[in-house]
Formats: C-alpha cells, structure tokens, sequence
C-alpha cells in the first residue's frame, strides 16, 4: 500500500500537471523570464537548499561557503536549476530537429562505433544541465535508450514524470517498487548491444561504492560500475551542460575494467575513475551542478534520522 500523499506533494504534483500544461503554451521569452525570476527569489530568501548548494559548490571550488565568489556562483545554480524546470516543461513541444541544430556534442564517436559493433553502452551522467534535453537529443537522433528515475511522490508525480520521459524515446525502469528486475533487464538491454543512461554522482539505496570526490569520500550508485563489470558493454561519462542559447554534450573516453582483481574490486575501481571524470566536467560547468542535497559522507546526517528518504532537507528533488 503507497502512503498517502501530503499536501505539499499533492501541491509538487499539481504544479508539475500544470507546467506542462500552461507553460508551452505562453510566450518562451516570458516563460523564461518568470522561471529566472522565480530562481533569483528562492537564492535571496538563502533557505537551506541554496545553502546546501553553496556549500557543495565550495567544495567543488576549493574555497569556503562564505567566500562572495561562491554566493554569486550560487545564483547562477539556481539559474541553472529553474532553466532546467522550464525547459522541461516545454520540451515535449520542442521539435527534434530544434533540439538537434541547437546541441553541440563532444566526442560521441565512441558511443556510436560501439553500438554500431553491437556492444552495449552504460552512458554515466552527473546531475547536470538539461539531462532530459539530451536524452531527447540522443533518442530523437536514431538511439532510443533505457534509463532507471528515482520514484517520485506523490506516485502521481512519478507516472507523471515517466510518461514525459517515455514521450521522449526512453525506455523508463523505476529504482524501487517496480518488478525486483531493474539490473537484469538493464543487463539485457546492454547485451542486446542497446544504451542504457544512468545519473551515477548520488547514491539513493545506501548500498553504494565509496569514493574520494572533490577531496573527500561520499558514495557512487554502483548500477554503472557492476553493468560494465558483468556485461562488457562500455562505460563512458557523458557531461552535460547548458550553453547560452542551446545545449552542450561532452563524452569522455571509455572508462576500461581491470584485468584483474574480484569483482567489488573492479567495481571500485571504475567508479572512483568515473568519480574522477565527474569532477573534471563539473570543475568547468559549476553553475550546472544541481546539487542541492547533502551528498559527503561528513554532511550526512546518521542514517537513523534520515528514514524520509534521500531527497534533501528541504524536500527538493532533481527527478
């Protein structure tokens, strides 16, 4: 039996109904401007997730919370943040071939040589700029592909938010609830030589790989890591990020399994390489780092006081 909804996630859910809704069919320039604006708002009230924010982005940055440089980084998040809600609500109007003229792509050849050869991708994503607009991209362009999305509440929100993904050309597998069979099918689809794409920087189960990330440990999803591991398909980064009027996609280079070793071993070594491969992509993208939520190991509250779940002292969530 599902809890029953509060009234702030029926109102979450009502508001998302209505973005999709009311949104595409308003002027983008004032869309865009209400979105900014709304952002510019919530960063000035200093509420504990732009604070939380602020003090990831110090980590990235190397400095601390209270340096003035990382407040004014601080609004650009947030900036980034809204972009990235407005723009979902408008994409599923958006034609793919807008979307492709306004996407710039780094190093994708790998992706395509590999399924060309029939072998299974693992694309590894931070939370970054527009994930949605890229998988739009990458679906649109001739590769539908399977990903995992966090369940949502309400459940409402959730179905919601699958059905937008679905509309998008992904195939969508819930993290928890579904059919027990998330790994296995995601093992298919890489053996069938398909792409799978997975948010890899936060882990949401606690059962996750411990790494060294921006000079201090926090823990990885070990779903990227355990499929190169145990199907051979390639694991590659992917980057994200927003450009002023379009979008940017970085693919790293393949992240190559160990020789040798078990296989928890090998596992902890690809992901503190992925881990490494993050930290480069948001060092040059930090606006676009939609963090909002306690993600080191030392900013984590024990676990015993955290059975809300794992979306964020305030309630926010990045789907």
């Amino acid at each position: 039996m599902t809890d029953k909804p509060s009234p702030q996630d029926r109102l979450v859910a009502a508001a998302f109904g209505a973005g999709w809704t009311v949104v595409p069919r308003l002027p983008e320039r004032l869309t865009a401007w209400a979105f900014r604006a709304a952002a510019d708002r919530l960063w000035k009230r200093r509420g504990k997730s732009v604070l939380r924010l602020e003090a990831n982005l110090a980590r990235v940055k190397g400095t601390s919370p209270g340096d003035p440089a990382i407040r004014a980084l601080s609004r650009d998040g947030m900036r980034s943040y809204f972009r990235y809600f407005h723009e979902v609500f408008r994409l599923p109007s958006i034609p793919i071939e807008e979307i492709v003229a306004r996407m710039r792509v780094v190093g994708a050849d790998p992706v395509y040589d590999n399924l060309a050869r029939g072998r299974g991708v693992v694309l590894a994503l931070p939370h970054m700029g527009n994930w949605d607009q890229a998988g739009a991209w990458f679906a649109g362009t001739g590769h539908p592909f399977t990903t995992v999305a966090e369940r949502l509440k309400p459940e409402s929100l959730f179905h919601r938010y699958t059905a937008f993904r679905e509309g998008l050309g992904m195939e969508v597998l819930p993290l928890t609830g579904g059919d027990g069979h998330t790994f296995g099918t995601l093992a298919q689809r890489l053996r069938a030589g398909l792409p799978v794409a997975l948010p890899a920087e936060r882990d949401l189960t606690a059962g996750g790989v411990e790494v060294q990330f921006f000079g201090a440990a926090t823990r990885m999803p070990a779903g990227p890591g355990l499929l190169a591991v145990h199907t051979g398909a390639a694991l590659i980064p992917a980057i994200p990020y927003f450009e002023k009027d379009g979008w940017g996609l970085q693919f790293h280079e393949e992240i190559t399994v160990p020789a040798e070793g078990t296989r928890k071993e090998k596992v902890a070594v690809v992901m503190q390489s992925l881990a490494t491969v993050f930290e480069k992509g948001i060092a040059e993208h930090p606006e676009d780092w939609h963090m909002l939520q306690r993600l080191w190991l030392e900013d984590l509250e024990p676990r015993e006081s955290r059975k809300t779940g794992e979306t964020g002292e305030t309630g926010e969530t990045r789907p």
